[in-house]
């Protein structure tokens, strides 16, 4: 059982360490933990980029203990537990009688409520507010988990570079969306014509070493038909965002496999990454562009799930290429049943909506009401809608009534400031387009969704028009 509070996924692929286990999201009763301590586990936290501790409590032997704190290069004591000096609180994890409890070192109140998204939504635990966080209401704590806020994408259209073509775009420009599912024209890089810095803020990025033993002699490069394959992965890749973290160029390095990895940088990736790239888990919740849009490139949709996890021309030819690596290192489709890409993404896929319980929606006044504190994305949906995600094509679901976002520089709005139809100061509204959205009708329900930042949901019910 290993288990990364707070963590989503490195950047466009996941290695097998990093895929979230365990059904459901949201808040979670804080289990009763057994009194008896097995050990700890003093770790850095490369996504939190600080230091943490881990309580192994009930059934977990020493062996499993060691192993687990050995995946995260820790050190394990044992009979003793964690003594941070400040935390906000704890993560708490269950799974067949072995409880693992995660302090959140912190000593700002106002991170509680980041802390508490963290756990619960991201990371699936149960948190349990520290001395810090045990007084703070934490509907209104402004903490925010994450790397910074989602820049959202847009589209640049620059002068092809000295020496390459003219570009396919009016004026012999090329355009290339700045976002993780983006890609340039085929043959470029998507790094001379896109910011990675805009792209690496659209997914928790951090290093994560390479698979074991990467830079072994690899005989099929004496192979050309194999080598020709190779480079135009490798030229598919370079192509897309995927090359803005899966490189020694990111800057604290790269995320797990690294196409300037020696030898053959397929060598440099987990098993669940070459089963990913042959398209064996599906991964529709990572979000997709449609061709005509991105030049010529797309990745899975919920239309066409099991398309590969790489932005591709060529999905056929991508996916071929990895089940014959797949096939090389002796695995199976079998074996990634059941297998998701990143948990919290899906679970919010696949999230319907209960009753509001607290209050939530939008009184008669007009006044929206949630629940979570500060927002930057405040939805209106028609009760059946689906439940947003990512852009660009699951961020704004049919259905949506009403949208209104935070710029990325700007404040998030508080509950009760914000009015159905009627846009603040400084916001921005992405539905409808043109116009004020549709009148709510008494007695008709409708879908509240409000988050802290993009998959960081605070409030997300059903709600009766007054």
């Amino acid at each position: 059982m290993r288990l990364h509070p707070g963590s989503l996924l490195s950047s466009c692929l996941v290695t097998a360490s990093l895929l979230l286990a365990g059904p459901g999201c949201g808040k979670k009763d804080v289990p009763t933990i057994p009194e008896e301590i097995v050990g700890s586990c003093a770790y850095h936290n490369n996504f939190a980029h600080g230091d943490q501790c881990s309580d192994y409590h009930g059934n977990w032997t020493p062996e499993q203990a060691q192993a687990d704190c050995d995946s995260w290069g820790g050190t394990l004591k044992m009979g003793q537990a964690c003594n941070l000096p400040e935390v906000l609180g704890y993560c708490i994890f269950e799974k067949d009688g072995r409880y693992l409890a995660t302090s959140l070192p912190g000593s700002n109140p106002d991170d509680c409520g980041g802390a508490t998204r963290g756990c619960e939504f991201f990371a699936r635990g149960a948190f349990q507010a520290g001395p810090v966080c045990g007084g703070v209401d934490l509907d209104s704590s402004p903490g925010i988990t994450g790397p910074g806020v989602f820049q959202q994408p847009v589209q640049r259209c620059e002068d092809p570079k000295a020496g390459e073509p003219q570009g396919l775009s009016p004026g012999g420009k090329v355009c290339t969306w700045e976002m993780i599912s983006g890609a340039t024209e085929p043959g470029r890089k998507f790094k001379d014509y896109a910011s990675c810095d805009r792209v690496r803020t659209q997914r928790p990025y951090y290093p994560v070493g390479a698979a074991p033993d990467a830079d072994r002699v690899d005989p099929r490069l004496q192979d050309p038909s194999y080598v020709a394959e190779l480079g135009w992965v490798r030229s598919q890749i370079e192509a897309t965002a995927c090359g803005c973290c899966h490189s020694a160029s990111a800057p604290k390095g790269p995320a797990n496999w690294f196409l300037e990895s020696p030898g053959n940088f397929v060598n440099s990736f987990f098993d669940t990454g070459i089963a990913l790239g042959a398209g064996w888990i599906p991964s529709p919740e990572l979000g997709a562009y449609q061709p005509s849009e991105n030049n010529g490139f797309t990745r899975a949709t919920p239309a066409d799930p099991n398309h590969t996890i790489f932005v591709t021309t060529d999905d056929a030819r991508m996916r071929r290429f990895f089940e014959t690596e797949a096939a090389a290192r002796g695995l199976t489709k079998a074996q990634f049943t059941g297998r998701e890409t990143a948990g919290p993404l899906a679970d919010q896929l696949r999230f319907r909506p209960s009753a509001c319980t607290r209050g939530e929606g939008v009184t008669a006044d007009g006044r929206v009401i949630w629940h979570g504190g500060g927002a930057r994305y405040l939805y209106v949906l028609a009760a059946t809608a689906a439940s947003p995600t990512v852009p660009p094509n699951l961020d704004l679901p049919e259905g949506t009534l009403w949208r209104i976002d935070v710029p990325t520089s700007g404040t998030p709005v508080q509950s009760g400031t914000v009015r159905y139809g009627q846009l603040p100061a400084g916001l921005m509204q992405r539905q409808p387009l043109v116009g004020g959205p549709p009148a709510l009708q008494s007695g008709q329900s409708y879908y509240l969704y409000v988050s802290a930042d993009v998959i960081q949901p605070l409030t997300r019910c059903l709600f009766t028009a007054p």
